[in-house]
Parts: structure tokens; sequence; C-alpha cells
């Protein structure tokens, strides 16, 4: 294995870091992209080692998962009981840590429980197909949301029934391709929210399930952190941060102009192409 010294390991590190943080909270799949960029194109693992090109990719997650934390902050200060409701979230309304917890716990118990088999399944043609099935899904919630005559909901009229049913969406992610912003987004807009309103939702509940996922993934491989790496997984997690902090901004300020039919087309398109590609 290769130190990584060379200007070459840093150039990989950003642009992995750039892909994470274009694709891991658009519903477009980053799993899709990062096997088109890294193992088609730029193999991270000949250069550093199947295992280290693992762990890099939970810590460029993290560096994604930060950028929501900090956008999200004051909603997080809120949940955690720092901070005070707005008035207009009284008598009941607002969105609740308990709501998260709701949203959160079928796809925790799932992934808890499965986590080996999902793994044992992943392939670049199950990756595909779930692009696609996944796109189809995205199509059908904004045929069905259109249809709803009801006035829209914001994240803060959000119902435990709801919070459920959209965790129970979330399981889908499970399946390596799916998306987790596409599954869960989907299921909000099925159920009455404004696309905007279920993308807040879906980052919120994103920042535990991800961290934790990332945290017990980081335990499980922490013997293969090097040291001579940190500059290799600082430039990716950097990159990843950033690149996060702009394109959550921008898909929030977007996704109730184009809702998600754009996501699904391309998610379709990504599909074949898989498909062509490793047929």
């Amino acid at each position: 294995m290769e130190t990584c010294d060379g200007r070459w390991e840093w150039i990989v590190a950003a642009i992995l870091g750039i892909v994470e943080g274009l694709t891991e909270y658009a519903p477009v799949s980053s799993t899709g992209h990062m096997i088109i960029v890294d193992d088609l194109w730029l193999k991270s693992s000949e250069l550093v080692g199947s295992q280290n090109a693992y762990v890099f990719k939970i810590v460029i997650q993290l560096g994604s998962i930060l950028a929501v934390a900090l956008l999200f902050k004051h909603r997080l200060l809120q949940l955690a009981g720092f901070k005070k409701q707005a008035a207009t979230q009284s008598e009941g309304r607002g969105l609740t840590l308990g709501k998260v917890a709701v949203g959160l716990l079928p796809a925790a118990v799932l992934g808890l429980l499965f986590e080996d088999k999902m793994e044992s399944i992943f392939h670049v043609r199950t990756v595909a197909f779930a692009l696609i099935a996944g796109a189809f899904l995205m199509i059908a919630a904004d045929f069905i949301n259109k249809r709803n005559d009801k006035k829209k909901q914001q994240v803060d009229d959000i119902s435990y029934k709801q919070a459920l049913a959209i965790g129970l969406f979330q399981c889908l992610a499970l399946w390596p391709g799916f998306s987790r912003s596409g599954s869960t987004i989907s299921g909000g807009v099925m159920l009455g929210l404004t696309h905007r309103a279920a993308a807040n939702f879906t980052f919120i509940m994103a920042i535990p399930i991800m961290v934790g996922a990332s945290a017990l993934s980081l335990i499980k491989n922490w013997d293969a952190l090097e040291i001579s790496l940190l500059p290799f997984y600082a430039t990716g997690f950097i990159s990843a941060f950033l690149v996060s902090l702009v394109v959550v901004r921008f898909f929030l300020k977007l996704i109730n102009k184009i809702k998600l039919v754009p996501f699904a087309l391309y998610r379709i398109a990504l599909g074949l192409l898989l498909l062509f590609l490793f047929s």
C-alpha cells in the first residue's frame, strides 16, 4: 500500500469528499455515485487499501453530517430544550424530540437486526435496481401530493403518526442505493407535507441515525486508522463539509419549486448506466 504523500491522493480525497457532499442529502443515492466515481475511476482502495478506503468513506460522511447539524443548529437546540419554541409552535404544535425519536425507531431497529444481511446483498446491480425503484416511488409521491387538495403541512404540523409512517419509509433506505432522503421525502409528501417540510424532517432525522451508524462503523474499524493517512482523511472531510453546506442550503430553496420528478428521472438514467456498465 502506498503512503498518502502525493498530490494525487489529496486530489482523490477532495473529489470523493465533493461527491459525498453533492449526493448524501439529495435524493439521488450517494452509493450509486461512489460506485461510478470511486470504484470505476479513482479506485481509492488501490491507493490506501480496502479497509482504509472504507474508513475514509465513514469520515467524509461525518463531514456531511456536521454541515447539516450546523445548518439546523437552532432547530436542534430547540429539540434539546436549550431554546424555546416560537409562539406559533405552542399548544401541542411544533416538532418535538419525541416525534423525531418515533421517526427514527423503525430504521434503527431494522438496521441493528439486519445490518450484516444488508451488507451481504450489496452489489452494483442491486444498487442500480434500488435507484430505479426509488425513482418510481418519488414519481408516485409527486403525483399523490399534487392530487391532494388539502393544505400542505409544514414541519411543525407533523404528528406522531406521520413521524412513524415517515420512519417506515426510511426503512427502504436499508436497500443499498435506495437513498435515505429519497425514501423519507417521498413518504413525507405522500402524507401531505410540503416538499421542503419533508426535506427538513428528513435532514433532522438523518443527523442522529447517521452519527450512530458512522460511530459504530468507525469503532469496528478503528484499528484501520493510520496516522500517515490523516491528511487524506482531513482533505475528504473538509471538502464534504463545505460542499454539503452549499448543497443543502440550495436544495432546501429548490425542492418546493421543482419537486421530486427531475431527481427521479436522473436516478433512472443513473441506474440504467450502472446496469449497462456492469452487465
